[in-house]
């Protein structure tokens, strides 16, 4: 389940009304998209045109979870509703001495706990490692890659139709396509070949006509139309000797076809390495500087990939301690190789959960000072526990703060500590 983006994926009449069940700092935090297109950032439509609409999109009212959009959306397109928390700067900055309310506690807890529901739902919906060991993509097109230029780049559709296969190649391929129909004809042509046999006992036939043609008239018919059958049998010949060539084409093809897809031991015709040893490894491929096999780059976190550089699988969860910059997992959870919260990632700076853990501390600590609004004394803070010295509520009946002297509750204006002579903002120093 998402927790800052709500989907509405191929929708089955016009809408205008698009709901979200999560809650937001600013309503510039909202960000919509129709059919992946931007419709509306920074609280307003960007009027940008989508399949020939250009929508007007706006909240329903003041803080509300629902956007209408004019004209509705029309039927089979994909919404999304995403929400990005501002982290580049404190929702709210606390000051020495300064009034705790709920509303700056809750401001200040959210921005941080928003920023890390983001964060997962960013991770959920990126490419991931599944429990087999391998990436998953979640049955979704990889767009927008560039072709490549280092020998361990992921090939594109593009570069390889357009300029990995020479115009050469592609005849070739064409030549091989061309060569298994005429493999075919030669398979079609083997049933000639089966009846040169029996006009072989023609051509007996033909020999004794000729003997007997000065006596039989009649013979002379016999012998032209076993000449037909000489012919016959002279164009299987023919034939035949065609098929056996253009077999013997097609499988030398096939073969360099084969050590294009497979070889592994070292390079292809004297010009490059095969598939197989670009994607799996090989000799030249692997564990050499500049190259290194697809599955290297998408899997290894043992060592780096070329010598220099270390896979994406090591970015995103590894915990090599050559990789001083840390992986993805580390800067979530916790630096070293156990993910440890309390070690730091880079030497410097901690993850994103020791620095989350500081501040509910520090919010919790707060809250077991300053108890809030009661209408009778309270025996206990609000967490349950024994009251601490110089704990504050505000007594809702009497309107007025009361302060734990360590043994009894005092009003803080007649209170005998020296709450009376210095006034209500020493109390909230003491007790904060």
């Amino acid at each position: 389940m998402s927790n800052s983006v709500q989907l509405y994926t191929n929708i089955a009449a016009p809408q205008s009304s698009f709901s979200f069940p999560f809650s937001y700092l600013e309503a510039v935090d909202i960000t919509a998209y129709v059919d992946g297109v931007v419709v509306f950032q920074n609280n307003a439509s960007t009027g940008t045109a989508v399949g020939g609409n250009t929508y007007v999109v706006a909240f329903s009212a003041p803080d509300s979870t629902t956007l209408t959009f004019s004209p509705a959306v029309v039927a089979g397109s994909n919404v999304r509703i995403q929400r990005n928390t501002n982290l580049t700067t404190k929702a709210v900055d606390f000051a020495d001495g300064a009034v705790l309310t709920e509303i700056a506690l809750d401001t200040a807890i959210d921005q941080v706990f928003f920023g890390s529901q983001e964060a997962i739902d960013k991770a959920n919906e990126s490419i991931t490692v599944d429990v087999d060991d391998k990436w998953n993509a979640q049955n979704k097109p990889i767009k927008n890659v560039g072709n490549p230029t280092n020998a361990q780049d992921v090939a594109t559709k593009d570069y390889l139709e357009n300029t990995w296969l020479s115009p050469t190649d592609k005849a070739n391929l064409t030549t091989v396509a061309s060569i298994s129909s005429d493999v075919t004809t030669a398979a079609g042509i083997s049933s000639d070949i089966t009846a040169v046999a029996a006009d072989a006992t023609d051509i007996g036939v033909v020999s004794t006509n000729i003997a007997s043609v000065n006596t039989n008239a009649g013979s002379i018919a016999s012998i032209n139309t076993n000449a037909a059958n000489i012919t016959d049998i002279q164009n299987a010949a023919t034939n035949a000797a065609t098929a056996t060539t253009q077999a013997s084409n097609a499988s030398a093809s096939a073969t360099l076809s084969q050590e294009w897809a497979e070889e592994t031991t070292g390079i292809v015709d004297s010009t490059g390495y095969s598939s197989k040893a670009w994607s799996t490894g090989g000799t030249g491929v692997t564990n050499t500087a500049g190259a290194g096999a697809s599955q290297e780059w998408a899997t290894k976190t043992t060592t780096t990939v070329d010598g220099t550089e270390y896979s994406a699988k090591e970015y995103a969860i590894g915990s090599q301690a050559g990789n001083t910059l840390g992986s993805a997992k580390q800067w979530s959870l916790g630096g070293g190789a156990s993910y440890d919260v309390n070690t730091t990632v880079d030497g410097t700076n901690y993850s994103a959960k020791y620095y989350a853990e500081l501040a509910a501390a520090s919010a919790d600590a707060v809250d077991d000072k300053y108890l809030g609004a009661k209408s009778s004394d309270p025996a206990l803070d609000n967490d349950g526990n024994a009251l601490v010295t110089g704990a504050l509520y505000y007594n809702s009946v009497n309107t007025i703060m009361r302060v734990w002297n360590g043994t009894a509750w005092e009003d803080v204006a007649a209170s005998t500590a020296g709450f009376a002579s210095n006034g209500f903002s020493i109390a909230m120093a003491i007790a904060l």
